[in-house]
């Protein structure tokens, strides 16, 4: 079991991180009228792992902050992913 907590704990890490990563590459592309990530994309990457980044870039980086369904899903997903961690700390105490 704690193998598979730590597996989790990599995943969310690397999602997070790519996450942040599209973030400021949307942020990026926002300011030059570029062509710009899809909200879906930006939205799946913080709710299927990746809250903690998604949160974090929109915090540093002041990006889709006024949108509240990102504050929403983001959140969403982070109150999921902290609930798998906390099952498997459970199992592992067990």
């Amino acid at each position: 079991m704690q193998t598979i907590l730590l597996i989790v704990l990599a995943a969310y890490a690397v999602i997070s991180l790519v996450a942040f990563a599209f973030y400021a590459s949307d942020k990026k592309k926002a300011k030059q009228g570029a062509w710009r990530v899809p909200e879906k994309v930006l939205l799946g990457l913080g709710f299927l792992g990746g809250s903690i980044g998604a949160l974090l870039a929109m915090k540093f980086l002041r990006h889709k902050t006024k949108h509240w369904y990102f504050w929403a899903v983001n959140i969403a997903g982070l109150v999921w992913q902290v609930g798998l961690v906390v099952f498997l700390l459970i199992q592992i105490v067990k």
